[in-house]
């Protein structure tokens, strides 16, 4: 079967869509039929140039930024088409081209104009005005950072990207919660799966809480919608009561200089360590020694793939309890209400309390991590998707 993967940001764009598109692929090319053939002949289509990434290390191929007339000819080509996240040119070439078309939603493009449901300029969460036809709502929202008319195509190509995934063969939702706030037709959900690293090396998570230093930290981009701010001043209530902890803030993004005044405002210099993006054995390193891992998210996560590694990792996770990642967390981490900094330190004051939080919270973390994403699972679902619409179409 010929399977075309479509993701407009893809590696070495580091992010949690390019991973999972990766892995997913990765897996699914190395799917094979009791005869030792290949069962899927995958090839990935990207907006995302190369850079200096090695694209013959993968085991399937790669197209890099094609014009308009090659994506069609590759979709036309393909058995069945997976678009991850609903961009238009190629949601618009399988209709046309009458190509079973498989749309996996990893943010909210397809039912809000800025694509995470945060409403500006308050920056809180959007009730959804989109679907119940607020369309001036919307227009007034994406015009404060931006021109009308810039708020008014955005408007309108949601609209077309709307009407394009209620035609596809399947709509896959990465949780409930965005099944949910999508309503699309022929709809269902696939957590997302990860590797087990743990149970791949042979090692265990090292932690050093009793009598050491507790360190709390965060992993991911520095943007509006992760709460960061919140997060700050959560730190700037424990310190004011003279707890003693570190935070370690892994990753980089455009709202760092305001980071940097908010630090420097809360006298947290001395509390505050930024790393910078790590991956592999130097994110591992880094997180050695964390009590736990802070997602202060304000807006409504679909997921939450940082939470699901830490949790797979054995670690406690403390998160806001908002969309997609209160429900990936369960009642394995301690949660808080989004936006709210007295909360927030309340959780991490418990931690600070009771250093027991972390190993045993941990273990539970990691219980419903193997139970719930495992990667194995979510290869194996995708590829049950993909036969199942084949057969069924014409």
């Amino acid at each position: 079967m010929k399977l075309l993967i479509y993701s407009h940001y893809f590696a070495p764009s580091i992010g949690g869509v390019e991973t999972i598109v990766e892995s997913l692929a990765r897996g699914i090319a190395e799917r094979r039929i009791p005869s030792g053939a290949p069962e899927f002949d995958v090839a990935l289509v990207t907006q995302t140039p190369a850079g200096g990434f090695d694209d013959a290390a993968l085991p399937f191929r790669v197209v890099r930024r094609p014009g308009a007339l090659q994506l069609w000819r590759l979709i036309r080509g393909a058995d069945v088409v997976h678009v991850a996240g609903p961009a238009l040119l190629p949601l618009l070439f399988g209709w046309v081209s009458r190509k079973p078309v498989v749309v996996e939603h990893h943010g909210y493009q397809a039912m809000c104009p800025n694509g995470v449901l945060l409403h500006q300029p308050t920056e809180t969460a959007c009730p959804g005005h989109f679907l119940p036809h607020r369309y001036w709502e919307c227009l007034r929202c994406n015009s404060c950072k931006g021109t009308w008319w810039r708020s008014l195509r955005l408007l309108i190509l949601t609209g077309m990207r709307r009407a394009l995934c209620q035609r596809v063969a399947a709509n896959l939702a990465i949780t409930g919660h965005v099944l949910e706030r999508h309503a699309l037709h022929r709809s269902s959900v696939v957590y997302y799966g990860i590797r087990d690293s743990l149970a791949e090396s042979s090692a265990e998570v090292e932690r050093r809480v009793e009598g050491s230093k507790p360190i709390f930290a965060y992993v991911g981009r520095f943007v509006p919608e992760k709460g960061l701010p919140v997060l700050l001043d959560a730190l700037a209530i424990l310190r004011k009561e003279g707890r003693i902890f570190e935070l370690r803030l892994i990753g980089d993004g455009p709202e760092r200089a305001k980071l940097d005044s908010l630090i420097h405002q809360h006298a947290l210099s001395s509390y505050v360590r930024y790393t910078g993006f790590l991956t592999g054995d130097a994110l591992r390193e880094s997180l050695r020694d964390v009590w736990c891992v802070i997602m202060p998210s304000i807006w409504e996560e679909t997921a939450g793939l940082a939470a699901i590694e830490q949790m797979m990792r054995g670690r406690l996770v403390v998160v806001s309890a908002i969309g997609g990642l209160g429900e990936v967390v369960g009642d394995a981490g301690l949660k808080c209400r989004p936006g709210d900094a007295a909360a927030l330190a309340g959780c991490l004051r418990r931690v600070l309390d009771d250093p027991s939080l972390v190993e045993v919270m941990g273990r539970g973390g990691r219980d419903r991590a193997l139970q719930l994403f495992a990667r194995p699972r979510m290869i194996e679902e995708h590829a049950a998707i993909y036969r199942r619409i084949v057969s069924r179409s014409p």
